[in-house]
């Protein structure tokens, strides 16, 4: 079938890469640069300005260069949790999820510490400092999605645990 008036005319172009010149690859990545940088200095500076610290802000954090696998942890009161949570329930960038509400006033023991994990959103394997597991507090789903067989660990902040002398 011979299509001479086809609307498609740019079909056999459609597979190749864009070609622009050296000059505007430079002024796109420049560009790009500038606006990672604004757009981190503008979530510090909203992440400051949105920081809820209630009643209970003066939460001190467990010491986490002394514990250790095995520990006996409490998961502390709602009040005391809400009070280190900002608007968007996190907590120095740790969300402390709808889940992890029923684990409040329960005694767990440590897993391990958080030094490292992946990101599955842009698989980048990311730092962090304060974070631990504990044994046998992990996901069974969202109440929106349903339960999930993965069972992924939460992770806990050291400033929503304290110590439990064994």
């Amino acid at each position: 079938m011979n299509l001479p008036e086809c609307q498609l005319h740019g079909w056999a172009r459609i597979h190749e890469p864009l070609k622009l010149p050296e000059k505007l690859w430079q002024r796109r990545n420049r560009l790009r640069r500038m606006l990672g940088r604004r757009r981190r200095y503008l979530y510090n500076l909203f992440s400051e300005i949105f920081e809820f610290h209630g009643e209970s802000s003066n939460i001190r954090p467990l010491p986490l260069h002394g514990i250790e696998r095995g520990d006996f942890v409490r998961v502390r009161s709602k009040k005391e949790i809400r009070g280190t949570l900002n608007w968007w329930n996190q907590t120095k960038g740790c969300a402390f999820t709808e889940e992890m509400w029923e684990y409040c006033g329960t005694v767990h023991c440590v897993f391990k510490r958080v030094d490292y994990f992946l990101d599955e959103r842009d698989m980048g394997l990311k730092r962090c400092k304060r974070l631990v597991l504990l044994e046998g507090v992990h996901c069974k789903g969202t109440r929106d999605f349903g339960e999930c067989d993965r069972n992924c660990f939460f992770f806990w902040r050291d400033e929503w645990l304290e110590r439990v002398s064994s």
